[in-house]
């Protein structure tokens, strides 16, 4: 018995085919695209059932202006750290998850006066 310790010139991994580098499509959108769309389709603020119910119950009507104004804004406060945010009308008063970009309720303003909010870290005044 030959108990010699023999070299081959044998390794697995070299055995494996590398991939092919294939050409970049011009008409394929990047990542960077693809990234940007979404974020902005998840800028738009989302009402939840509960908070349209509000809205309706109490005939509370704010126009689009205001809308892109509030949505700036719980925009520009998730940016400093924001999560859960009351917004102030003239008219009304919104509680919005800025980390979901959904407004979770709605009070006039009369309601709103006389109540206690809770579980925010952060107020914007229209």
């Amino acid at each position: 018995m030959d108990h010699r310790i023999r070299q081959l010139n044998y390794h697995p991994l070299a055995q494996i085919n590398q991939p092919v580098k294939k050409p970049l499509d011009p008409n394929r959108t990047s990542f960077k695209d693809l990234l940007d769309t979404l974020q902005t389709e998840q800028s738009s603020l989302k009402i939840s059932k509960h908070a349209e119910k509000r809205l309706n119950e109490r005939n509370i009507h704010i126009d689009q202006e205001l809308w892109q104004r509030i949505e700036q804004k719980v925009n520009e406060a998730k940016v400093k750290g924001v999560h859960d945010s009351l917004v102030v009308t003239d008219q009304a008063a919104l509680i919005v998850s800025a980390k979901n970009n959904t407004v979770i309720t709605a009070m006039d303003r009369q309601e709103a006066s006389s109540q206690i909010f809770t579980n925010i870290n952060g107020t914007i005044l229209m």
